[in-house]
């Protein structure tokens, strides 16, 4: 069995705010945990104006956003305008390719959150585009702990979330003492702590640093002093090999090349839609290699 721990590392988010994300997947010695593929925990800052991400595209992916606090104002090349705030879920599936935005709304005090990528996998690449926002999510609650089923289903509790592969993703929040969190053993997990302190099997981890486990465990074993919010993710392994650039995920550098160039051209392929941000995000030159599926 193998166990990692993988410290964040800090990444600008926008020009505009000054405010970075903490990424942790993908990572030189991991690229997924079940088909997640992307984990960025943001805040919490005071800026609540912090994140203005102009219109920008996807291809090949869900994008999950989860806040712990704030609110932020998600609009879509699909004709969707959405607001979002803490427990609820955005699930945005780009397939052959959306546009969207995103806003923080100076409504709260401080803005929390994690942006989640989901890989799709090769059979489902070109689907089209959808968008679902789910406000009533179903919660599991025991002995020191509460649990809210974002996507897949955990301990018999299940969310109405389309996923594509078999996943999970659940927020944890944790009264002080020890807690048993039981795992399916045919998934690999991740551990995101995103607030309060930690140990997860014996070994003390940061506020944003991610816990992975290989499959194999039926169980984890977490201890927390002052009490933790931590996210758990988990899936069966992915088992196909990816193209992940800037945000765009394909299965060979072609792919990636004709999704830049469509963008940069502004094809029909990514529709288009307005906002209260305008303007929209250029993809960056390509480097000089070919992009291997990793």
């Amino acid at each position: 069995m193998m166990l990692m721990l993988i410290e964040s590392r800090p990444i600008k988010l926008t020009t505009r705010t000054g405010v970075s994300v903490d990424r942790t997947l993908p990572h030189k010695n991991l690229k997924t945990i079940g088909a997640w593929c992307f984990v960025d925990h943001f805040g919490p800052t005071k800026q609540t104006d912090g994140m203005v991400v102009a219109s920008h595209p996807h291809t090949g992916l869900q994008t999950a956003t989860w806040l712990f606090e704030g609110e932020i104002e998600h609009r879509d090349s699909i004709g969707t305008i959405q607001m979002i705030h803490p427990g609820q879920l955005n699930l945005m599936t780009a397939g052959a390719g959306i546009s969207h935005s995103e806003l923080s709304i100076a409504s709260t005090e401080h803005l929390h959150a994690v942006q989640l990528w989901i890989a799709l996998p090769k059979e489902s690449l070109d689907i089209a585009p959808a968008f679902e926002h789910l406000d009533q999510l179903p919660t599991l609650e025991a002995t020191g702990l509460k649990a809210k089923v974002l996507i897949g289903e955990f301990q018999g509790v299940s969310s109405p979330a389309t996923a594509f592969t078999p996943i999970l993703g659940v927020e944890l929040r944790l009264e002080p003492g020890t807690h048993t969190i039981p795992l399916k053993s045919d998934f690999e997990h991740g551990l995101l702590l995103v607030a309060g302190n930690a140990e997860i099997e014996g070994q003390e981890i940061e506020v944003s640093s991610l816990f992975y486990s290989q499959s194999g465990p039926e169980s984890v074993l977490i201890e927390s002093k002052t009490g933790a919010t931590l996210m758990l993710i988990g899936g069966e392994p992915f088992g196909e090999k990816i193209v992940m650039w800037w945000n765009f995920i394909g299965r060979t550098h072609q792919d990636i090349a004709l999704a830049r160039e469509q963008w940069n051209q502004r094809d029909a392929r990514f529709g288009e839609f307005e906002d209260r941000i305008g303007g929209w995000i250029p993809a960056p030159d390509l480097p000089n290699v070919t992009l291997q599926p990793r």
